[in-house]
């Protein structure tokens, strides 16, 4: 019998064959997008494991982005490492960095967690713009890139491999018995206390692994772009971060992959609206908030279940699918 983490790897390698042809169907322009939604399908899921769910809202995963991808470009340039081992010593730095702030601030809940890490956040770039003589502020800091061509095909195979892997690194961690502690600090950290869960240390554990998730797709990311700058670790990049997992569906296993896809691809339609894009996705957030709580894949639930009472014959393939929710 095939294990199940085995099957959902098979799944990963299926997905990635047939999504290998977009490179060739689309122009540049259209892959540099696709590269990006799944940068931030990377970030959707990990801040989804800590806000969806555990229920601990942070307002700093842009950061541990950010986090790696200078760590990662400064020893580079300055230490005269690798590329991979400067992104994977970003990925531990965030991982530390994210323990420490979970221990600081997880004792906290609701909105003082939220002020808190959004504090941080403030205090990282604040930090990065202002000590510009090693991090060139605002003027922005040149990393090199990772592979020899500019040309984004050879970086969506990359992020591609990057997105399905976070994929099932959630899954694994979702559906493991961490999962189980997980939803149950989120439902009622209370009575999950009074089960014998140690919910302060499980939310810590997991908010170091979302600084993780965070970290791989910002160092990956710098080493894409080329030049790193203050300006994604504003706040704007972590409403965007919100607004593509409620729109997919918080709290929903698949709700950030289809939101961010989704609000990135919307995101380059009304480029030329400028900052009047972030008030259309502000009232697209209310309305999904209020009219379709699960977001864009509750809305295809219900689609399919008014399909499946229409054609039962469809009822297992719709069955399978949700084995990943």
């Amino acid at each position: 019998m095939v294990r199940p983490f085995t099957k959902r790897v098979a799944w990963c390698v299926l997905a990635y064959a047939l999504l290998a042809w977009l490179p060739w169907a689309v122009s540049e322009y259209h892959t540099h997008v696709l590269v990006t939604s799944l940068y931030y399908v990377i970030l959707g899921i990990g801040w989804n494991l800590l806000a969806g769910y555990t229920g601990q809202f942070s307002l700093a995963h842009h950061t541990f982005a950010g986090i790696g991808a200078y760590t990662s470009a400064l020893l580079v340039l300055y230490a005269g490492a690798p590329i991979l081992v400067g992104i994977a010593a970003g990925v531990v730095v965030a991982a530390v960095i994210g323990w420490g702030l979970g221990t600081l601030c997880l004792r906290m809940r609701a909105i003082y967690l939220a002020l808190a890490t959004w504090a941080f956040a403030e205090s990282m770039r604040l930090f990065i713009t202002v000590e510009y003589k090693v991090t060139r502020g605002d003027l922005g800091l040149a990393a090199p890139l990772l592979f020899d061509t500019p040309r984004p095909t050879p970086y969506y195979y990359l992020f591609l491999g990057l997105a399905l892997a976070a994929v099932l690194a959630a899954w694994t961690i979702v559906h493991s018995r961490v999962g189980a502690y997980m939803r149950a600090i989120r439902d009622d950290e209370e009575a999950a206390a009074v089960m014998g869960i140690d919910t302060f240390k499980w939310k810590r554990f997991v908010f170091a692994v979302s600084a993780v998730f965070a970290a791989v797709a910002g160092g990956f990311q710098g080493h894409y772009v080329g030049l790193l700058s203050p300006t994604p670790m504003k706040f704007n990049e972590m409403a965007m971060i919100v607004i593509m997992v409620i729109v997919g569906g918080l709290r929903t296993f698949s709700g950030p992959i289809v939101g961010a896809v989704f609000v990135e691809a919307l995101s380059e339609l009304l480029r030329a609206w400028g900052e009047v894009r972030m008030v259309l996705f502000a009232l697209l957030v209310i309305v999904v908030a209020r009219a379709y709580p699960a977001g864009l894949v509750g809305i295809f639930h219900a689609l399919g279940a008014r399909l499946v009472a229409r054609l039962p014959m469809l009822a297992p393939v719709l069955a399978r699918r949700r084995q990943w929710e």
